[in-house]
Formats: C-alpha cells, structure tokens, sequence
C-alpha cells in the first residue's frame, strides 16, 4: 500500500509538472532577448555548468519584465539567518560540518528545546522599515536541514553518528521542523502576515542540501560519505572534518530525497501567498538535474513571477547574487543583482558590538551597488530568543534616517552609463529626467561634477536642503555647483554619511 501511494504521489507530482502550458515563441523570443544570464565569473555558476544547458529549455520561461523590473527597484533589503545554531551562538549551519560525532548528536538535538520567547514578526518587520528596507529574506531551510516552518514532509532516514557497529543511517519519521521545537508556531507563516501589512517584499532562503536528512547524500558537503565518488565530481568533499561513510543511496532513497526537496518548495510557494523571491542556496548535483529542473518548472507553474535566485540552477534563474563583495564596475550581464554582506562577522548571531561595521560603511555599499545596477542586501541574525543586537539595531536604524532624507536617489532608479566620476557615484530617475551625484565628503565651497549638462534654467539641489543651488556649465559636459557657507557647518546640513546632489537633466 504504501508503496502504491508513492507511485501515485510521483506520478501526480509528473503529471502537474509536464501539465504546463507550452510558451509561445514570441514569449520565449522575449525571454531570451532579455539576456538572463549568468555572469560566466559566478562562482555558483562554475560549480553547475558542466551539466546544467547554458539555454533554458524551450518550454521555460523566466519571470516576467514586470517582476524583473519590480525587483530592480528594490535597493536595500536584509538577510535574516536564524535557526537551532542560534542557541550556541553559532555561524549558520557550517561549523555542523566540523564537529565531532558526539557534538553532531548534540546538535541534533537542539531542536527539542529551541523556544525562542521573544520573537514578534511585528517588531521585526517594524524595525525594517524604520531602517528603510524595501525587503527580508529569511531562512526557511538552512543546510543543517532544520525547517523554520511547517512542513508535511518527513525525514526517513538520519544520521547516528555514534552507532559504534559503523551502520549510521537509522529509520525515523519527523519533520524536523519548528512545528516540533517547544515553539511550535509557524515562524515564516508570520513573518508572512506581517510583512504584508507592513508593505515590505517577501524572500525565502532556501538550501537545496539538507545535512539531517541521509537521503540527500552526497550533496554539497553532507556529512555521510559514499563509496561512489564520482556521484558529484564538482561538489564540496564529502564531507568537511569528522564524518561517516555509507552505502551509496538506493533509487528509493534518491526518489525520496528529490520528493521532499520538491514538496517543501511546494509548500512555501502554496502556503503563504504570493511571495515576490525565492533565494536558492548551494546545489544538489548531475545525477538528480533533469530532476532538479522539473522542481524549478514547477515552482515557476505555482508562481510564475517569483523571482528565483540562479544558485544551483544556472542561467534557470531569475537574478544572482554576489556574496561577501561588491563588483567593481557595472556587471557584464543584464541579469539582475543583489550584493549581500555581512554587517557583523556572522551570517548567525554576532554578539560582539565591535565587529558590527557602521551606517557609514552601509551607506557606502548601498549606494555603490545602486549606481552599478544592482542592489544592497546586508545581512543580520538575532540571538536564541529572536532579538537582534542593539548595535546592529542602532546602525540599521540610522541608515532608515539617512534614507528619509536621501531615497529618492536610491529607491526605483537605474544607473547610468556614466555611473562614476572620481569619489562620485551617479544615479538616475527611471524616467531619465533626474540625475542624482552622491560624495562621500562634503564639498568645501564648490563641487565639480562631471557628465551632466542640464539646460540654463533647470535646477540644482541638495537632497534635504530647501534651498536650490548656484551653477554653471564648466564647459566640458559638466557643472560647477557653488556650496552654500551655512552648509559648512555639519549641524546645518540635511544628513550624515553622504550627500545627494539632484540636478534636473
């Protein structure tokens, strides 16, 4: 019986899958003509290119222009990581992967009485909007495999990492899921409400590996390794410090892993309403991609306008995300981009106030990544019991002001071709009729700024400033901006940090 119901739950997930409408070819003609594709430096593109098509196929369509325009226009928007790990204070997942067998049981264990009391969805996404973020994206699923939601899925099979007869892969039946902890609420369910009554975009972290689960072996660093090497000659080691060997994995196994890691993105894609990105993370491998892509195509058929991160899936992907650096110039691809950093030294938790970077180096990076094209997603985690530091709180928190003031050059615009001159960073209203010049220093009595030639009788401001300034035409395609005397003083200025000349184009 039970395995007739597997055959039934296979063939039904196929039959949706292979149900979608086929594109026509204008569609496809613009999908393409669009230029979605990776950069060929990406790192995560790299790793999968030997076996996922450079081309999509033909019956898969990207995310619309309209979404991929709506996603332009957000330009800064955090990173949330939080899970068990949380309660040793922890990076997010990876030092699992180091540990000790016994202190791998006793992670695993962490589950049962991770109640973090403090967590209100409210004040969270209150907080993000003081900071003036547009968007989160939280971590439904980190590579530890423990679900921040409420899944039907079950693990079968895990890891016991101290059976000394060298069998480590035991039965089980849970979900290994929030809904399990002492918590048991649905954390992204009201992450989910809450973000919506606060108008602020929804992303979903999701990791393709699931170190808990043995099916998913051996996937991108799982702890268990295989005779069969050759499974994934592009992965991570099979596994990083301590670890077990067992057999490679069954079909059944195999069938099951690609089951749950296509229903759980079933789940979050049906469950919670419409959701504008998913952030796919790491990779799973050759032998399951044709069964990768069918999860990808229908992903696209439950909500085909998210906006599906390109990690593990290639040029499938709708935008990708340079990790830990900003590029250096404007990137060599029309596919949209979001630069993630850190603000402390950790993804998780960082308890030390000192490692947390500053609102300066925050408005530095945003407005680097705004004149480039992309955008600026900075990266926090709260403690154990859901509350963020208060020096991460209080830098954030003076970003927020500083967007008060200076938004409008950020928030929808574009970049330029000319998208620096010197220590200035341009940007420009969607519309072309406002070009905005961002310094990092304030300008003593005059500022130069190159590439802009406004007609006689257009105006020159400084954001926050009431007042419309002196200029001329340097004569060279630029403009000499004369600086008010009272703006030399720092308590009569409009804001901290950097400053935005709007001039009428």
């Amino acid at each position: 019986m039970k395995k007739f119901l597997l055959v039934f739950l296979l063939f039904g997930i196929a039959a949706t899958i292979t149900a979608q409408t086929v594109p026509s070819v204008e569609q496809v003609r613009q999908d393409r003509a669009r230029g979605v594709t990776l950069p060929e430096n990406d790192f995560h593109y790299k790793v999968v290119k030997d076996y996922v098509e450079e081309e999509p196929d033909a019956d898969y369509i990207h995310a619309s222009e309209t979404a991929h325009e709506a996603f332009r226009d957000i330009k800064f928007s955090i990173r949330i990581h939080w899970g068990v790990y949380s309660k040793w204070g922890i990076e997010a997942s990876i030092p699992y992967l180091a540990m000790s067998k016994e202190k791998k049981m006793e992670y695993n264990e962490l589950y049962k009485t991770f109640n973090p009391e403090g967590f209100n969805a409210d004040e969270w996404m209150s907080f993000f909007k003081r900071c003036g973020m547009q968007a989160f994206a939280f971590t439904s699923k980190h590579c530890d495999g423990f679900s921040m939601f409420h899944t039907k899925t079950r693990v079968q099979r895990r890891v016991n990492y101290l059976n000394t007869e060298n069998h480590p892969i035991e039965s089980c039946n849970l979900a290994y899921s929030i809904e399990e902890s002492p918590f048991k609420r649905d954390i992204v369910k009201e992450l989910c409400d809450a973000a919506r009554k606060n108008d602020v975009k929804i992303n979903f972290y999701y990791s393709h590996p699931d170190w808990y689960d043995a099916d998913f072996r051996p996937y991108c660093g799982h702890p268990i390794a295989i005779p069969d090497e050759k499974i994934n000659p592009k992965d991570y080691p099979p596994a990083w410090g301590h670890t077990v060997s067992a057999s490679d994995p069954t079909p059944e196994e195999q069938s099951a892993m690609i089951t749950r890691h296509r229903e759980q993105l079933r789940e979050l894609l049906s469950n919670y309403g419409a959701i504008d990105m998913i952030c796919l993370d790491m990779w799973l491998g050759k032998p399951v991609w044709e069964e990768t892509k069918k999860t990808v195509k229908m992903m696209r058929q439950l909500q085909p306008d998210v906006m599906i991160r390109a990690r593990g899936i290639g040029n499938y992907g709708d935008y990708y995300q340079p990790e830990e650096f900003v590029p250096e110039g404007k990137e060599n691809t029309n596919m949209p981009w979001m630069s993630i950093c850190l603000l402390g030294k950790s993804f998780a938790y960082d308890p030390v106030a000192e490692h947390y970077k500053g609102t300066q180096w925050v408005v530095n990076h945003l407005v680097d990544c705004v004149a480039k094209g992309g955008s600026f997603m900075v990266c926090i985690g709260p403690d154990a019991n859901g509350k963020f530091h208060p020096e991460a709180v209080r830098q954030l928190e003076a970003v927020g002001e500083w967007l008060k003031v200076n938004g409008e050059g950020i928030y929808e615009t574009r970049a330029r071709d000319v998208w620096k001159s010197g220590d200035i960073r341009f940007t420009r209203s969607k519309d072309n009729k406002q070009v905005y010049a961002f310094v990092e220093k304030f300008p003593e009595k005059e500022l130069i700024i190159p590439s802009v030639t406004p007609k006689k009788k257009s105006k020159v401001r400084l954001l926050g400033y009431s007042k419309p300034l002196k200029w001329q035409s340097t004569g060279d395609g630029g403009i000499k901006v004369e600086i008010p005397e009272a703006l030399q003083s720092p308590e009569n200025r409009p804001c901290e940090y950097a400053w935005a000349f709007k001039i009428e184009n």
